[in-house]
């Protein structure tokens, strides 16, 4: 909010008590009340970027027709990475804002573990571009695990110099949970830091129980997102923690652990997306499409409208907003129902940004030359890419459908005389292979996928979750390099090759993460990737093309992934020998 003077604070007072005309006032909508979690019929007064006053009769200067509308306050996503988007913060701001979004927490994790801080001003500066408010949790696992070869290391000593300031909400999800529970130093030094400077700290403890997750909460640690069962979220919840529970493009928890949600645990649930898409914000919105699947569960309309506001606010200690009340920040959506949550205008710091779905400000873009594409490979050959098989029983990363977890599975395959590995249609298995792409160091890690249905060519993205090195997968290795090549030229991107030909591909300049493109623009281009993908190289129709193989280098995410050091029990948390 804006400074608050005597001048400012007389007018709101009187204002409040319709002693002097408010700047704006929406008439006569229907208000829903996140503390009551009741619905009410009335005017809400602002002055400036404050609520005056609620529920009465006033007069403005501006005057906004509410009949029929439903005003909630504005919604806040507890938990996204603006990079997993694909979208510069300023067009991903243009989307969300006129579904009602008026404010996001977001952790820059992935553009911090390519550029280090260096990312993190960018970004800043980039959300300075839009009437989304922006708010940026500090990276807390960069690289996300010892293991990890990332563009960047950002220490405590590191952390020190950014966490108390007033731009940096909290501490981004601690993903290292084994390094919490056995008291590893440098972990211990980034959570005193934290929580030396008064800062919640965000979590990421998939399965995590018993006397671990004891010790992972006992650390300071407030939040989680990766609950997969309701027993795991009734576990969290009676530790204290805030459970966010999330439906983006990757992971749709939301809908399986509604039932956990009771009059009793309400205020402990937050709403968020962690990765989101153009095309599932074309094809479903954003929050909005969260409230429809809690009120399509049973949840009633002021309940769900809760969670994606006031408990979010709460959490976070974001005092100034997450509610349609005297004194607080003028963030308001209109509605036009309370089932479909269609969102007729959007209101930020008591100014109109969207109306009928349009974002109504101009689109102003920051300088992104200082994060330009890192892609710097070194020592790579098709050579790089063979497997030297002793035998042809070998470990596979199996891939869940619907999710991001994997399998450890088995199989026998097929090796030529110098034992590298025969891609055979008969078996669901295909080479896949991370490619180092920050320092040059030549390493490459190779490894088998299992349920990707690939049955030719190659599919490379400079996009690995979380170091984001270059992942490839593909049925042979020339198909393999050349698409690996194609991103180095690139500077980073998608790409898809079969035999020897570019098919379709989508260059991502802002540190191989993001386009500086439109949505739209970055919608078409994943369709051409997909439509490829699932046709030309016949990738499983349930499998997503691009977001599948993203995560297949996470190694904080149960239970084997391919570093490009080579292949990584999560479980065991250490490396595995290919061979069995």
């Amino acid at each position: 909010m804006s400074v608050v003077t005597r001048k400012s604070l007389n007018r709101c007072i009187q204002a409040a008590q319709g002693i002097i005309p408010s700047d704006t006032v929406i008439k006569d909508c229907y208000i829903v009340d996140v503390y009551t979690r009741s619905v009410r019929q009335g005017d809400i007064a602002i002055i400036d970027d404050t609520i005056a006053g609620v529920g009465g009769t006033y007069t403005g200067n501006t005057v906004v027709d509410g009949r029929g509308l439903y005003a909630a306050p504005g919604l806040i996503d507890s938990h996204i990475h603006v990079e997993s988007s694909y979208l510069s913060p300023e067009e991903l701001g243009r989307l969300l804002v006129p579904l009602g979004t008026t404010t996001i927490i977001a952790d820059p994790h992935e553009i911090v573990n390519v550029c280090g801080l260096e990312g993190l001003r960018y970004m800043i500066e980039a959300a300075g571009h839009t009437a989304l408010e922006i708010r940026y949790m500090l990276p807390s696992c960069v690289p996300a695990t010892p293991f990890d070869h990332a563009g960047a290391a950002v220490t405590a000593a590191d952390m020190a110099e950014v966490i108390g300031r007033d731009d940096i909400l909290g501490l981004g999800e601690f993903m290292n949970c084994p390094g919490v529970t056995n008291c590893q130093s440098d972990v211990l030094d980034k959570l005193v830091e934290a929580r030396g400077a008064g800062k919640p700290i965000d979590g990421h403890g998939p399965g995590l129980s018993g006397a671990a997750l004891q010790a992972y909460v006992a650390a300071g640690v407030r939040t989680d997102h990766e609950c997969s069962t309701i027993e795991e979220v009734k576990e969290k919840l009676a530790l204290g923690m805030y459970i966010l529970l999330r439906n983006g493009s990757a992971c749709h928890d939301l809908p399986n652990l509604i039932g956990a949600v009771t009059p009793q645990t309400l205020q402990r649930f937050l709403l968020c997306s962690d990765d989101l898409h153009p095309k599932t914000i074309f094809a479903k919105g954003h929050l909005n499409e969260h409230l429809r699947i809690c009120v399509q569960e049973g949840l009633a309309p002021a309940e769900a409208i809760a969670m994606a506001s006031l408990n979010a606010a709460e959490c976070y200690a974001l005092r100034d907003r997450g509610a349609i009340a005297p004194g607080k920040r003028a963030d308001i959506v209109l509605f036009n129902d309370l089932q479909d949550f269609r969102a007729a205008r959007t209101f930020i710091a008591g100014k109109e940004v969207a109306a009928d779905g349009h974002y109504l400000l101009p689109v102003t873009r920051a300088d992104f030359s200082s994060v330009g594409s890192s892609v710097h490979i070194a020592d790579f050959s098709t050579d790089r890419l063979k497997l030297h098989l002793k035998g042809n029983t070998v470990h596979t990363i199996d891939i869940v459908p619907g999710g991001v977890v994997t399998d450890k599975g088995i199989a026998a395959v097929k090796i030529d005389a110098q034992g590298d590995f025969i891609y055979s249609p008969a078996a669901d298995i295909v080479k896949a292979a991370v490619v180092e792409r920050h320092h040059g160091t030549g390493n490459v890690g190779v490894g088998l996928l299992r349920g990707y249905g690939l049955k030719r060519g190659a599919v490379a993205v400079s996009i690995a979750h979380d170091s984001h090195n270059i992942i490839v997968a593909g049925a042979n290795n020339d198909d393999m390099a050349k698409a690996v090549e194609t991103l180095a030229v690139m500077k980073g991107g998608m790409v898809i090759v079969l035999a020897g030909k570019v098919l379709a591909s989508m260059p991502l300049p802002i540190a191989g993460l993001m386009s500086d493109k439109s949505g739209k623009w970055v919608d078409e281009q994943m369709e051409n990737l997909y439509d490829q993908g699932h046709r030309m190289l016949g990738i499983n129709p349930d499998v997503d093309v691009i977001m599948t193989l993203c995560f297949m280098s996470l190694p904080v995410i149960p239970k084997i992934k391919l570093l490009d050091t080579g292949l990584f029990d999560v479980e065991k948390f250490d490396f595995m020998d290919i061979e069995v």
